[in-house]
């Protein structure tokens, strides 16, 4: 306990003096500010209807009551029936103390009565916006995870057990574990979800053989290496987002999207945006799309020697596809012969709760914080993501890091999820402004490069495929985006979220996909109701469908034949660290 006293003093002093304790964009501090404003403006409309909120605060009081019988009950060794029970998937409370033993039980049963009392309330309040609404349901989420009785030390059976077990060495390596990720992170404590020793880029991820065969400031191109012995005419160029790393697409070989278009006869390139620094904080969304989307989709022609190529944006590198190809048709020029985004999106009107996090207020501090650095730190956008999904991405590894004292199990998905990068501040600025606040490309009011951008000028057709469970880009936004476009859309729903979703190989048999044979929906929901669902991955679907827009079939292409090498696959690029 001494050992734990000393390391648990120093880690705390060293966290309060991190920027994580202190009130800034995307920061902890700020977001539990955040989040008792929005909390106590709740209370005061409940304060201006006191019968209402005596007859709330009675119903609470009552499942109290019967809680406390029930223990006391259960504590004479009968059998009562819980008052309160988790759901199935909530993996917070598997252990089986958690219903045998009475302390713990009454624990959870007291905390699931409490937060499903506090939702129904929330749910019952008069007077609010849908805005107002939405962050109040996303504040109360963050607070309802935070406070679970699994993440305290003597409300958690399994914990409880490991510091009796270990005389709280458990504790004094869980200080330590806080201590070295402290150490390790950014701005902002990145509490590590993987063992990040058990992966190395280009030893065991991102692994599909290939040249970068084109590079400028901001990206690399690669190509792959041909593994069959003919290949389709038509070269397919993706983009990835340029807010994480793009081997999320070529994780390990049985999940590689990438590798999967290779062996399907496709000459594959793919962008690999740089990690920005100081010296890159004048890069706008404009030269991205110049320098990067314009310059690769070149680069690919002229290797190839193929006028009109197909191409593939995912996620914020789709938004950014479908700004380019706004552009492009709005100045009669067509590169691109057919287009795929994934979970992308163009309209944010529904781009669910990253919006909490584009107010004016927080552009302003945000802005104000990227100009004195030139760039946002990957630690700060990461953190975003993880309070989306708080009690799979935050509060499994607090518990199993500093509680338990345990290492993270090795998981390459994780270990590429905190692989951050950093983002160019004006570019950053302009698409968090232009994009989540304003909504300037969907209302027709963008300009790119003195070109105004009008969606419906895109008359290419489309592979639309958005993910039910994604809290990123959900399926909603980006169907209404897809309504936009002026050509033909073949939308497609694939099961499970924005990453697992689209990283679905066919041989895993997971998931599934819905797709609806030329349904003219209005709505997400009119068209799932069309819908038809498919077990396992959407990929060979989308084969069959690129295939259609891909030529003939012909030699293998060998990378670099025009352009030259510059160094083997992943590159350079790809390895610069936050």
């Amino acid at each position: 306990m001494l050992r734990l006293f000393e390391e648990g003093g120093r880690a705390m002093s060293d966290l309060l003096d991190r920027p994580d304790a202190k009130i800034s964009p995307f920061s902890a501090a700020s977001e539990a500010s955040e989040a008792v404003g929005t909390l106590t403006d709740i209370a005061r409309l409940w304060l201006t209807d006191p019968a209402k909120l005596a007859e709330a605060q009675g119903v609470l009081l009552s499942s109290y009551i019967e809680l406390w019988n029930g223990a006391l009950r259960k504590l004479l060794g009968e059998k009562v029936p819980p008052v309160a029970e988790p759901e199935p998937s909530d993996n917070r409370f598997k252990d089986p103390e958690w219903s045998s033993n009475p302390y713990f039980d009454f624990w959870k049963q007291a905390y699931l009565l409490t937060t499903n009392w506090a939702e129904d309330v929330l749910q019952q309040t008069e007077g609010l916006d849908a805005p107002a609404r939405q962050k109040a349901e996303f504040y109360l989420r963050q607070l309802s995870s935070a406070f679970s009785p699994s993440n305290f030390p003597m409300t958690n059976p399994e914990v409880v057990r490991e510091t009796f077990a270990t005389n709280a060495n458990n504790l004094v390596r869980g200080m330590a574990h806080l201590v070295d990720d402290m150490e390790k992170s950014g701005d902002l404590l990145k509490i590590s979800q993987t063992d990040t020793t058990a992966f190395e880029v280009g030893r065991n991820l991102a692994t599909t053989p290939g040249k970068v065969v084109f590079q400028n400031d901001i990206l690399q191109l690669i190509q792959y290496l041909p593994t069959t012995d003919k290949v389709r005419e038509v070269p397919l160029l993706v983009i990835p987002p340029w807010i994480n790393k793009y081997y999320i697409l070529d994780l390990t070989p049985p999940k590689s999207l990438l590798k999967y278009a290779v062996d399907q006869g496709f000459t594959v390139f793919v962008v690999s945006w740089v990690n920005p620094d100081e010296r890159l904080a004048h890069k706008s969304f404009e030269d991205y799309m110049l320098e990067g989307v314009l310059a690769a989709a070149d680069a690919v022609s002229r290797e190839t020697g193929i006028e009109k190529i197909n191409v593939v944006g995912y996620c914020v590198g789709g938004t950014l596809l479908g700004s380019t190809l706004a552009y492009l048709a709005a100045r009669g020029e067509e590169p691109f012969r057919a287009v795929t985004f994934l979970t992308t999106q163009l309209d944010f009107s529904k781009a669910g709760d990253l919006l909490l996090f584009t107010t004016e207020s927080q552009l302003s501090s945000l802005r104000k914080m990227m100009a004195e650095r030139g760039f946002l730190d990957g630690s700060r956008m990461a953190n975003v993501f993880n309070m989306m999904r708080p009690r799979d991405l935050i509060w499994p590894y607090i518990v199993n890091n500093y509680m338990l004292g345990k290492k993270p199990f090795p998981f390459d998905l994780l270990y590429w999820n905190q692989d951050s990068t950093r983002m160019p501040a004006v570019n950053h600025g302009f698409y968090l402004g232009e994009f989540y606040n304003a909504n300037k490309l969907a209302k027709g009011e963008m300009t790119l490069a003195g070109v105004k951008l009008d969606l419906k000028k895109i008359k290419l057709p489309v592979f639309e495929v958005a993910t039910k469970e994604d809290h990123i880009a959900p399926a909603k936004s980006v169907f209404i985006g897809s309504k936009m476009l002026g050509g033909p859309v073949e939308f497609v729903l694939a099961g499970s979220g924005h990453i697992a979703g689209v990283v679905n190989p066919p041989d895993k048999m997971k998931y599934q996909y819905w797709t609806a044979n030329k349904a003219a929906a209005d709505t997400l929901e009119e068209w799932v109701s069309m819908a038809k669902m498919h077990p396992g991955s959407w990929w060979p679907h989308w084969i069959e469908w690129l295939t259609k827009y891909s030529g003939d079939w012909t030699i293998p292409r060998e990378p670099g034949e025009h352009l030259g090498v510059i160094e083997d696959a992943p590159g350079s690029y790809v390895k610069m660290k936050s």
